[in-house]
């Protein structure tokens, strides 16, 4: 292999020189006081196309075309506003209601995809053919509706298949229940599909069952109930997770007596039947044998269908009544069609993938206490489960409905968007910190927010900044290497628990007067006081509460290394600077000391000893 060729190193330089020829670098003796000097630069560059300009660019290119000179000096600083910038991330109060003004007006197009009409003379290529083609029109639909009126529409369903699920369940069904969400009724629910159940047959009804009730008080049930009422909504209100957690009670309950009869029967071994023939061996078998009697003739818990059969209740008890698993399936029963009567009665189950649909069909089969029997299928493809000799429920796959949101913090909050795949975690965290109270976050996590003063363009609410920092900070989430707070960790755990319900925030419906508080009562100290260690009633002012920063104090740590005194006064000794002889005897031993090297001795001159190193 040949040398390597040289490269001329003047050649670059020589390129640059011709480029700035006549043009000379500017001195300290000038005394142009422009920052920028504006030139249409060489003759290569104004051809360029030019598509996309920043902020800085398009300003110079403007002020380039204007012909406009500009000077800049260093002057005092005068702050001229104090207001507090908003979160580019959210909407204000003005713009948030010019938005759901905008998706009331638009609400008719918010459609889901409808299944071609079909014969029995219609192949299967040709019905595939024409469901693709009709959903291909639905998705260039909601495209337009995007891009024409610039809405911003949650997440939804792209795949066909998961569509035709959704189709077939619709067809069996004599009964339709939407599953939503109750602290966001209205965003979950999708007219649209109450209107295409009536397109395919006028005698099927639905159903709105509102799940999570239990995050929900008497008097926001009462309101929702009254807006349901006035629109014709018909609704039930359930808790898939209390009814689970009865469930999962009963069970452990049930456990605990049947171990407690197996102890019973047989705690005494074969070597104590040997041993104990004084008469207490007698009275103690009697004393089991009439337990097992009692047991025998006490009256049993009826069956799920006795208690299906049993369940009398009103229009007025519906209207607000948290409904049991055995009482929402007397009420399906009784919403479903006449023509559903004479044989099985198919309940479909429709819902998003987040709103408790699962929960709702465990606790509903769950107690029924016999062995559930369902069609093979993937977990994908829908499901029907035999509740009893007259009931199926049919269960669809969850389904994300297309819907209006304001933006994209809202969709995480309401947990349409995963909070595990977040980049931007400010616009939610602020929103969060906007809707819970300052109060309530730090009775639930025991921490104390610091917040800018109202003299200093504060609002008594906390940024998400500050939100953020004061919960990394009290538990001990930093960066690695840099020592900040982990904001971005901290923001993940606080809106886990805001979409799980640990922090809690009901939407009110439309009709609610926008000056009264929905969420009064879940934000009241007495309140907080019985779920969370961190409140505590104030001994000087009786029904008073105050709340208890436990994890932000750092004085608990103080007052315990202060009332460690003797801890405390033997670190100082052992610390001490040495006392002057200490200090002279330490230094004369020291002069004393000699290593004689190469000999493995050292040697100790003054004491005249000698020590063999090892």
């Amino acid at each position: 292999m040949g040398p390597r060729a040289k490269v001329n190193p003047t050649l670059g330089k020589s390129i640059i020189r011709k480029r700035f020829e006549g043009k000379r670098r500017p001195t300290e003796k000038d005394t142009e006081l422009h920052t920028v000097d504006l030139d249409d630069g060489p003759a290569w560059t104004k051809l360029q196309s030019i598509t996309q300009q920043g902020d800085l660019d398009e300003f110079l290119h403007t002020a380039e075309l204007a012909g406009t000179e500009f000077t800049a000096e260093r002057m005092n600083v005068k702050i001229i506003s104090t207001k507090q910038t908003a979160n580019p991330y959210l909407l204000t109060a003005a713009e948030e209601e010019k938005t759901l003004e905008r998706h009331r007006e638009n609400r008719s197009r918010l459609k889901i995809p409808r299944r071609p009409e079909w014969d029995r003379t219609t192949t299967a290529a040709q019905l595939h053919r024409s469901e693709r083609e009709a959903f291909m029109e639905w998705r260039r639909e909601l495209a337009r509706l995007q891009e024409d009126e610039g809405l911003l529409l949650t997440p939804f369903e792209r795949n066909l298949e998961v569509w035709r699920q959704l189709w077939r369940v619709l067809e069996r069904s004599h009964l339709v229940v939407q599953i939503v969400d109750a602290r966001n009724p209205l965003l979950f629910r999708s007219e649209d599909l109450e209107r295409y159940v009536k397109e395919i047959d006028e005698n099927k009804r639905t159903l709105l069952l509102v799940n999570k009730a239990d995050m929900l008080t008497g008097r926001q049930r009462e309101a929702w109930a009254e807006y349901f009422g006035e629109h014709g909504i018909r609704h039930l209100f359930f808790s898939a997770k209390e009814s689970n957690e009865q469930l999962q009670q009963e069970r452990e309950q049930a456990e605990a007596e049947q171990l407690a009869q197996e102890l019973t029967r047989h705690t005494l071994t074969d070597e104590q039947l040997d041993e104990q023939l004084d008469g207490q061996l007698g009275e103690q078998l009697g004393e089991a044998a009439r337990e097992e009697r009692r047991q025998e003739e006490a009256p049993q818990k009826p069956d799920f269908e006795a208690q299906v059969r049993a369940v009398e209740l009103s229009a007025d008890q519906l209207r607000t009544r948290v409904l049991t698993p055995a009482e929402l399936v007397a009420v399906l029963m009784r919403e479903s069609p006449e023509t559903a009567a004479q044989g099985r009665v198919v309940i479909g189950l429709v819902g998003y993938p987040n709103v408790g649909k699962s929960s709702t069909i465990n606790a509903v089969v769950g107690s029924k206490r016999v062995n559930v029997g369902a069609m093979p299928g993937k977990t994908k493809h829908f499901q029907t489960i035999h509740l009893t000799d007259s009931v199926v429920l049919c269960d669809c796959p969850g389904l994300v409905f297309p819907t209006f949101a304001t933006t994209a913090a809202d969709m995480v909050c309401n947990g349409v968007l995963p909070i595990d795949q977040l980049r931007e975690f400010s616009g939610p965290s602020a929103l969060v910190a906007r809707r819970i109270p300052k109060h309530v976050l730090e009775a639930v996590y025991g921490i104390a927010i610091p917040t800018r003063p109202l003299d200093a363009g504060g609002d008594g609410v906390p940024t998400a900044e500050e939100l953020l920092c004061a919960y990394a900070a009290a538990r001990g989430l930093f960066k690695s290497g840099e020592g900040n707070p982990d904001e971005s960790r901290a923001a993940r755990v606080l809106l886990k628990d805001y979409v799980a319900g640990k922090l809690v925030y009901c939407h009110a419906p439309p009709s609610w007067p926008c000056d009264a508080p929905f969420n009064a009562e879940h934000h009241d100290l007495a309140a907080l006081a019985a779920r969370s260690r961190h409140v505590v009633a104030d001994p000087a002012a009786p029904g008073e509460f105050s709340v208890k920063h436990a994890a932000s104090d750092r004085r608990n740590a103080q007052r315990a290394v202060r009332s460690n005194a003797p801890l405390a006064s033997l670190d100082r000794q052992f610390f001490a600077p040495a006392s002057g002889a200490a200090l002279q005897h330490a230094q004369r031993r020291g002069k004393s000391h000699q290593v004689t090297q190469g000999r493995g001795y050292a040697q100790m001159l003054g004491n005249g000893i000698a020590a063999r190193a090892l």
